[in-house]
């Protein structure tokens, strides 16, 4: 009798499927069998690619006469501490009895590389039929389902060869350009800094990682403030107080002037004063109201999450590393509570909308939310969900959005509060597309004094909306409070990036008033005069752009090609960015080990070593490509050509070994000891001033 076997990813996946397949099963040392099927698991990676020496002794001397190392045919051997599963898998894969195999890793490019590396060391038969599972979560309909509709694996023949690239990819720029560096730097670092020696290390992704955090840091050393001074008026409407700003505008004697910074501030205090004296040398001290714009806007609901911006969300509310956020989610799928977590989609698919109802009928059973759900599922609300912007098939690659399965939640009591935060966050996310768009009123002054023109705009809810079921972090203590209508006291703009540093706040502040106070401002109107209590200079600084934070870096790695200055190439790789989903986290977590960056637990706010700077200067000076987004991008991107089927492998390859062996051959000719040593010493003062 024949039988079908199922190869899972981890145990405790198996155990899912072993389940769902509803089989009387037996447990044996690494597999569990019925009558009908066999279902087995790998333990993460049971197969590596072999080191260079396994090809060659004298590879085990990095020695530049060994470099480039490039190999025709790359190496494989079985990982030492799961050989015993290894054993075990091969041997059922062997099985005469065996005539189906279902390949139940997970659903990407990564799990589809983990069985093909078994299947090829374990040599499965071509007379064997292979079958692909692709699941979106792991409860019991959808494993069924996935069963019941895989597709033969040749279908994800593509998926594998961009995995096996990306896995070459990653080990000759590591192989080549680690011992390359190794071998010109290395001693001198190590002797600079002391202590043991320190080899250079070096990836696709993590060196340009690196480079985003030290050209970020560098630029905030350098920045300079630049003091800046406001002008604000104290007006009064019906017994009301207000604050208004001042904005150059046509006819005012300041514009267009060198006096200013942007269009709303002074680059000197006696110029905001001078101002001040010209307008409150106006008789009477009223001002006319030029227009008095009333309108009513709408806020949407969000996407839904993807990891990258659950990561980033998870960071910036709970002071979570992005690798925890990823295990926790991890933990939630697997006992069947959220679909499947690396993904890079925010959006749902066109299947999974039209039944989305069973998702939200399950979070009736979730206390924090059921009421919403209940809500949500009285009014129909999910019936148009399909034909709306969260669902789009366009916008899906491998998975969409990372929701709640409306099951699993015998487990909650289970979870660790930090999990259990995470699991109320995707599922206030997820019903929170269900709700109307939030309402506000708002209402915009432009007021005139003499030649001068002042601004306020205010705006108040008039609709949750949405927002009744999204998350509400807490906030924090407030400090001093400012006048309705634009900010009081010192002014420093927190920019997230250098483009954007040295803007002040201006007149498009809006202040959060209560209804009562916006029905009083309803009755202003063109020409309706304002009378003015008094003027105050408040003084203000721009601030360096912001450092990034773990969460802030994960989407800066999602959105890289906005760093490309290049049109067409930031266009070409759109939607590419650097690393996976499912690589990122761990990319950080390795540059925190090697100490190259090092992370703030209670801020998540990354930082680089010294060590790390000098790395950044070594690569800068020789294989300078490798610390920019757009090459790290554009390889990625061909990744996905591949798994497309647009290009073919032998071509990617070829490119690849090209670029490799040219850059190897550069750095053994290079001699900038010098000019690097005044870098280290550069570097070294600040870090001395750091102690």
């Amino acid at each position: 009798m024949s039988k079908s076997l199922y190869i899972a990813e981890k145990p405790s996946v198996a155990q899912e499927f072993a389940r769902a397949l509803n089989e009387n099963m037996v447990r044996h040392d690494g597999y569990m069998e019925s009558d009908n099927c066999v279902v087995t698991w790998c333990v993460g990676h049971l197969v590596t690619m072999s080191y260079p020496d396994k090809y060659d002794e004298k590879y085990k001397k990095w020695s530049f006469e060994t470099l480039p190392f490039l190999p025709d045919e790359f190496r494989y051997e079985v990982i030492g501490p799961v050989k015993k599963q290894f054993t075990i898998v091969k041997g059922l894969l062997n099985r005469k009895d065996v005539s189906t195999i279902y390949v139940c890793t997970d659903s990407g490019r990564e799990g589809e590389y983990i069985y093909r590396l078994v299947a090829m060391m374990a040599k499965v038969p071509a007379d064997k039929e292979q079958r692909r599972v692709w699941i979106d979560s792991q409860t019991d309909e959808e494993i069924r389902r996935g069963i019941r509709e895989a597709k033969e694996l040749k279908e994800y023949d593509n998926l594998s060869a961009a995995a096996f690239l990306r896995a070459k990819e990653d080990y000759l720029m590591g192989i080549n350009f680690s011992r390359a560096l190794s071998l010109r730097y290395s001693g001198e670092i190590t002797n600079y800094l002391g202590g043991k020696y320190t080899a250079v290390a070096v990836g696709r992704v993590m060196t340009c990682v690196l480079g985003m955090v030290v050209r970020r840091e560098r630029e905030i050393r350098d920045f300079v403030k630049t003091p800046f001074y406001r002008v604000v008026a104290s007006n009064e409407w019906m017994g009301h107080g207000f604050d208004s700003e001042w904005k150059t505008a046509p006819g005012s004697r300041y514009e267009d002037s060198p006096k200013l910074y942007k269009e709303n501030g002074f680059r000197k205090r006696e110029d905001a004063e001078e101002l001040i004296r010209t307008v409150s040398a106006v008789e009477p001290q009223e001002m006319t109201v030029l227009k008095a714009e009333k309108k009513t806007t709408k806020k949407n609901p969000p996407l839904l999450y993807n990891l990258a911006e659950i990561q980033n969300e998870c960071s910036r509310y709970f002071k979570i590393s992005p690798d925890q956020t990823l295990g926790i989610i991890q933990e939630l799928y697997e006992k069947k509570m959220v679909t499947y977590p690396r993904t890079d989609a925010r959006v749902l698919s066109t299947a999974i909308a039209k039944v989305i109802d069973r998702n939200i009928r399950g979070l009736s059973g979730y206390g924090p939310a059921s009421a919403f759900a209940g809500e949500v599922l009285e009014k129909g609300a999910w019936k148009s969900i399909g034909k709306s912007r969260y669902t789009d098939d366009k916008q899906i690659t491998d998975h969409y959005a990372i929701i709640p399965t409306g099951q699993g939640l015998g487990n909650l009591p289970k979870l660790s509060a930090q999990s259990a935060k995470v699991y109320d966050l995707i599922v206030r996310r997820f019903l929170s597309i269900f709700y109307p768009p939030a309402q506000y009123k708002k209402v915009a002054l432009e007021s005139q004094i003499g030649n001068e023109h002042f601004f306020a705009n205010f705006s108040v809810l008039t609709d949750e909306g949405y927002l009744k079921v999204a998350y509400k972090p807490a906030k924090k203590a407030a400090g001093k409070t400012a006048g309705a209508g634009v900010d009081a006291g010192k002014n420093t703009e927190e920019a997230e990036g250098s483009a954007k540093s040295g803007a002040n706040k201006s007149e498009a502040d809006e202040a959060e008033v209560d209804s009562s106070f916006l029905e009083v401002l309803n009755q202003l109107k063109k020409g309706s005069r304002l009378p003015v209590k008094g003027y105050t200079v408040k003084e203000g600084e721009t601030s360096p752009p912001k450092r990034y934070t773990s969460g802030s870096m994960i989407l800066a790695m999602e959105n890289a090609g906005q760093l490309i200055e290049d049109d067409e190439l930031r266009e070409q790789i759109k939607g590419s960015g650097i690393g996976t989903s499912a690589t990122r986290a761990e990319i950080l977590k390795k540059l925190f080990n090697i100490k190259y960056l090092q992370l703030n637990k209670k801020t998540q706010v990354i930082t680089p070593t010294q060590l790390g700077e000098m790395i950044y200067d070594v690569v800068y000076a020789s294989i300078r490509s490798l610390l920019n987004p757009d090459l790290t991008a554009s390889w990625e991107k061909g990744l996905t050509y591949v798994s497309e089927g647009t290009i073919q492998p032998e071509e990617y390859m070829a490119k690849l070994s090209d670029f490799v062996a040219r850059r190897t051959l550069f750095v053994k000719d290079l001699n900038n000891h010098t000019a690097l040593r005044k870098n280290y010493d550069h570097i070294a003062q600040y870090y001395k001033k750091r102690k």
